[in-house]
C-alpha cells in the first residue's frame, strides 16, 4: 500500500514513516499543504494521511481540492483537535476518517488497511491461486495450509504480485509500489526480495509460482505454480 503523511511535525511525520515502512507499506511525506496537495496529485495513492493545521493550506482546504479534482484515494484526517464540529468538518470536506492525536498506532494501521480496502473496493481479503492462499486483512500467507513466514517488505512485493496473478509486473512498478519516492538504490532490491519469495513460497514444495519475464519483469501464476 502507498502512503502519503502530511504532517508539519517532522519528528511524528518520520516515526510514522519508520513504522509504517517496518510493516510493509510506501510511505512519501509532505510538510506543508501546497506540497501535499502538489504529491497527491501526482503519484497514485492509496491513502493520504492529512493533518489539519498545516503551513500553506490547512487540511481542509487540501482535501476540499484533491475532492473537487476528482481524486479517489483514502483520505484519513489527523488533528490535535477533538470534538465533533472538527470531525464534521473534515469528513464535510471529503475526507474518509477521522483520527484525533494523540493515537494509538495499531488503531492507525488498522484504520489505514481498512481505509484502503473501503475506498479501492477493488481488494479481495484473500486471493486464492490453486495451494497459495494470500490473506491481505491479516496480511499472512499460507502453501497447502501451511503458514510461510515472510517479512513485512516480501509481503508486500507479493501483495502487489498476488493482486495482479497473470499479469507481467515490471521491476520499476514493484518498486514504485513497495518502496517510497525517494528510494535511488539499485533495482536489483526487487531481484532480492523475489528470490526470497521463491525460497518461501515455492522450493519448499518444487513449485514455480514467481516467474521471471526475461527483460520485462515478473508474473504470479495464477495456479499457484
Amino acid at each position: 500500500m502507498r502512503v502519503l503523511i502530511v504532517e508539519d511535525e517532522r519528528r511524528l511525520a518520520a516515526a510514522l514513516q519508520r513504522g509504517l515502512e517496518a510493516e510493509g507499506f510506501a510511505v512519501d511525506i509532505a510538510h506543508d499543504g501546497v506540497t501535499g496537495l502538489r504529491q497527491a496529485t501526482r503519484s497514485p495513492y492509496d491513502v493520504v494521511m492529512l493533518d489539519i493545521m498545516l503551513p500553506g493550506l490547512n487540511g481542509y482546504r487540501v482535501c476540499s481540492m484533491l475532492r473537487a479534482e476528482g481524486f479517489q484515494a483514502g483520505i484519513l484526517m489527523l488533528t490535535a483537535k477533538d470534538g465533533e464540529w472538527d470531525e464534521a468538518e473534515a469528513l464535510d470536506t471529503g475526507a474518509d476518517d477521522f483520527l484525533s492525536k494523540p493515537f494509538s498506532y495499531v488503531v492507525l494501521v488498522a484504520r489505514l488497511r481498512a481505509l484502503a480496502r473501503r475506498v479501492g473496493g477493488r481488494q479481495p481479503r484473500q486471493v486464492s491461486l490453486g495451494d497459495l492462499a494470500v490473506d491481505l486483512g491479516a496480511r499472512t500467507c499460507t502453501r497447502g495450509g501451511t503458514p510461510v513466514r515472510l517479512t513485512a517488505r516480501e509481503f508486500a512485493v507479493l501483495e502487489h504480485l498476488a493482486l495482479r496473478a497473470g499479469d507481467v509486473v515490471s521491476k520499476r512498478d514493484i518498486l514504485e509500489a513497495v518502496w517510497d519516492e525517494h528510494y535511488d538504490g539499485d533495482l536489483n532490491v526487487v531481484e532480492v526480495h523475489v528470490s526470497a519469495l521463491r525460497r518461501k513460497i515455492d522450493a519448499p514444495w518444487g513449485r514455480a509460482a514467481v516467474q521471471t519475464v526475461r527483460g520485462v519483469g515478473y508474473r504470479l501464476a495464477v495456479d499457484g505454480g
